[in-house]
């Protein structure tokens, strides 16, 4: 899998409907072209979700965010701000039992 696909699955809990869109089964909707590296508010998705599983998010100057004490960079927020994602889910550091 690669890292967008980690992030779909393992913190935003959407399935694969499609090659080029996910499901939401939570809000009952299709999602296309997500690309949270190259758009912001995609990855503003990823903050939102992870702060409801209780994690801090915080960011360093433009190209650092932290996730409680998984720190990430990046070349913009929004890519810094999946890197720390996928550090997280990649890792399994994520409670599992909200799957």
């Amino acid at each position: 899998m690669n890292k967008t696909e980690v992030i779909a699955r393992r913190i935003l809990g959407w399935k694969l409907n499609r090659y080029d869109r996910w499901y939401d089964a939570e809000k009952r909707v299709f999602i296309y072209d997500f690309q949270p590296e190259e758009n912001l508010e995609q990855a503003l998705l990823i903050v939102d979700r992870l702060k409801s599983f209780g994690y801090t998010y915080s960011a360093a100057g433009e190209h650092e965010v932290c996730f409680n004490d998984v720190c990430a960079n990046g070349e913009t927020l929004s890519k810094a701000i999946t890197n720390a994602a996928f550090s997280l889910a990649d890792n399994s550091t994520i409670d599992e039992g909200w799957l």
